[in-house]
């Protein structure tokens, strides 16, 4: 049976974004360690599965990105859950914060949208989405073969994924900053959860990657 692995950026006081989703804290630590750590983590992952406001913003992003993180983000395939039973995939309306977010960074870095799709860019196209009871969906995605399920969130299906009691591995990347505010990551826990600590990889930066396993 393969994991469900979630992973979330935070704040050291609990936050996955700012009180309006800002991200650009994160940026700020992403140091080329952690960057390497992160390309080859998430290369291992054999589906990426998302809420469909992250699949927005990624779908938004990631096909035009030569960045590093890039390659596994497109080639490997997605899923998106969604309630409203539909995943928006075009640019109409306004980039979230957490898009602009990061088009910024990257522009502040000297980068810029590839003018021309990269390879596998495709696979952000006709992505299945789920609708179905989220505890039922994600049992059955663990029972069927390939690599680990690696959930990157929003902060609102994070909390419906840990809801279920499913997730195997929490990979939390801390970064050294204190928002005072925002959008936490365990808000909704109805009781204390135990976690126990598996691996702990400190970067350059001071950004930590923690992971953790259910007791």
């Amino acid at each position: 049976m393969r994991k469900l692995i979630l992973r979330m950026q935070i704040s050291l006081d609990g936050f996955v974004s700012g009180p309006k989703g800002e991200v650009r804290w994160i940026f700020d630590s992403m140091d080329d360690g952690l960057t390497r750590w992160t390309v080859e983590t998430v290369s291992r992952a054999g589906l990426h599965i998302m809420g469909s406001r992250t699949f927005s913003d990624m779908a938004a992003y990631w096909p035009t990105s030569d960045e590093p993180i890039a390659a596994p983000m497109n080639l490997i395939p997605k899923m998106v859950f969604s309630r409203k039973g539909g995943a928006k995939t075009d640019s109409a309306g306004a980039p979230t914060q957490a898009l602009s977010d990061a088009a910024g960074v990257r522009a502040a870095r000297g980068g810029a949208a590839s003018p021309t799709a990269v390879p596998g860019a495709e696979s952000w196209v006709d992505v299945p989405v789920r609708t179905g009871a989220l505890a039922a969906e994600i049992a059955g995605l663990k029972q069927e073969p390939g690599g680990d399920i690696l959930a990157h969130g929003g902060v609102g299906f994070a909390r419906s994924l840990i809801e279920t009691g499913l997730i195997d591995e929490y990979n939390l990347i801390v970064h050294p900053v204190a928002l005072g505010a925002g959008q936490p990551l365990f808000s909704a826990l109805a009781q204390p959860m135990r976690l126990r600590l598996v691996d702990a990889l400190t970067f350059g930066s001071g950004a930590v990657a923690h992971t953790y396993r259910p007791c």
